[in-house]
């Protein structure tokens, strides 16, 4: 099946034959859907802290950077923003020339209060010697258009998000990666001044970023009073899935090459699993405000982050004295009582263990990479939620799942689906070294059952392409998850390029 140029190609790319051979029967047998047993709520699965508590585990986090400990950042940010201006590429290729749709006529009647707005005109007067109201008065609202997202102009169709001006300032504008520079200053500094970042870039934008970060670091280092050390990462080759033709066989391009595309943000556990660091915060891209916004952001990060180095504390604790082997019977209840009220892990089975049994079990459990996930009450924006769901073992816990992964045909499971009262803004905040300070090793706990089969087109043939199970889905199926209830307005993501006029990125 696979011929000598095949072969060079997979070691170029570091995949194995047996890789491949992997994937071709995950198109064969497809994916299983996971088992709900119901999504979660602040009745079952969600924490919610109250007003008075906020202060407390603020204060805990505060005392863990105290430690300097390795923070970090964690930011995918290889997403393209053409998605944003599916709209305006919409009206380029219209019938007609003038703005008609609701969404067209607030591009255009509010274009001033967009951050790229001064960039925008002055490409404008450079390509056709007049400005933004000069055009709009001569209905040239094509020219604008094509001025933002061509080559020609601004090029926005073909950058990632973290690139484009989303914010203005009395002075300047800034970029959506500048937000996560400032962001990153307000709750992930430790005692010694630094703040550490890592972005997952695209190969071919990799070199713009350096080149942003060059040119602002120092003025957010003077204005924050820190130091950056700001990393960047793309997506390994060897992550990359080979897509399939109809029959489940390779899809092979027209000069008879295979076809490999990449993995989705699950191929991301790869980078993470590369970093070092004691605490790692992963928010998206596009989520970030302006800072006279952050204040909720700020609050409920350090309250996450609270959330978990205090159940680490604790996780770390029961592990050592498992260890010590001198340990009480009523010790042992509490462990137990701390996987089910505090990690919301459910064993029907844990009544049947023997004592040396039960103890190995809590270890195992307990002695996992551990994530604390902010949950915001469901608006209908798109995205996973959070559901309990049975684990290989039997065992039941909290997941973060995307629709893909439940069976709606399942009257009972597409109940549960709909009732679900919160979803996932991927606002994540983990813990990747055990109680002896070593880091675990991610991929360890990815669960390769829970990939995504989607159908594509190239060169107008039809394709299956294969996603790798998903970062904060099955890449972290056999964490310790714990939910906690976050605010809307720590959630502010731009799907659209309109989205920059809500009132929370003005």
């Amino acid at each position: 099946m696979l011929n000598a140029k095949d072969l060079e190609l997979l070691a170029k790319k570091g995949i194995s034959e047996q890789q491949i051979n992997e994937q071709l029967a995950c198109f064969v047998k497809g994916f299983p859907f996971l088992d709900i047993t119901a999504s979660a709520s602040v009745e079952k699965g969600i924490q919610v802290v109250p007003q008075e508590k906020q202060a407390a585990y603020m204060e805990a986090w505060d005392g863990y950077l105290a430690k300097n400990k390795k923070i970090l950042k964690f930011v995918p940010a290889s997403g393209a923003a053409s998605r944003m201006f599916k709209n305006l590429y919409a009206f380029l290729t219209a019938d007609y020339d003038a703005p008609q749709s609701a969404f067209e006529k607030q591009f255009f009647g509010e274009i001033q209060k967009f951050a790229f707005y001064n960039a925008l005109n002055k490409a404008c007067v450079q390509n056709y010697n007049r400005d933004i109201p000069a055009l709009l008065a001569l209905g040239q609202y094509k020219a604008i258009v094509s001025t933002l997202l061509d080559a020609k102009g601004l090029n926005y169709g073909q950058l990632p998000k973290g690139l484009l001006l989303f914010h203005s300032y009395p002075q300047t504008a800034r970029t959506a990666m500048e937000e996560h520079l400032a962001e990153g200053a307000m709750y992930a500094k430790n005692n010694a001044g630094e703040v550490n970042i890592h972005f997952t870039v695209s190969p071919e934008h990799r070199a713009l970023f350096e080149q942003l970060v060059k040119a602002k670091t120092v003025t957010y280092e003077e204005k924050f009073s820190v130091k950056y050390d700001i990393s960047f990462s793309v997506q390994k080759p060897s992550t990359d899935t080979l897509a399939a033709d109809m029959e489940n066989q390779p899809f092979r391009d027209k000069n008879g090459n295979l076809l490999f595309r990449p993995g989705g943000h699950g191929a991301l556990i790869e980078n993470l699993n590369d970093v070092d660091a004691d605490v790692v915060f992963i928010k998206n891209i596009d989520n970030v405000v302006p800072d006279s916004f952050k204040c909720a952001t700020v609050i409920y990060k350090k309250v996450l982050a609270g959330v978990l180095v205090s159940l680490q504390v604790r996780i770390f604790h029961y592990l050592e004295l498992i260890d010590s082997g001198k340990y009480s019977h009523d010790q042992v209840e509490e462990m137990i009582h701390f996987l089910q009220d505090e990690l919301c892990i459910r064993n029907p089975q844990i009544k049947l263990l023997e004592d040396a049994e039960l103890v190995l079990y809590l270890k195992r459990k307990l002695n996992r990479p551990l994530r604390v996930c902010g949950m915001v009450k469901n608006v209908g924006e798109p995205g996973g939620g959070p559901f309990l769901a049975v684990n290989p073992d039997g065992t039941v816990s909290p997941q973060i799942l995307e629709s893909s992964q439940i069976d709606l045909s399942d009257p009972a499971k597409k109940a549960m689906f709909e009732q679900g009262t919160h979803f996932n803004p991927v606002d994540l905040v983990c813990a990747l070294k055990n109680y002896k300070g070593e880091k675990f090793n991610l991929p360890d706990y990815v669960d390769k059952n829970t990939g995504f089969i989607s159908q594509k087109s190239k060169d107008g043939r039809e394709l299956k392409a294969l996603e790798l199970p998903g970062l904060w889905n099955g890449a972290m199926s056999d964490w310790n998850t714990v939910f906690v209830e976050v605010p809307i307005e720590t959630f502010n993501p731009v799907k659209t390029v309109n989205d920059l006029l809500r009132r929370e990125h003005q």
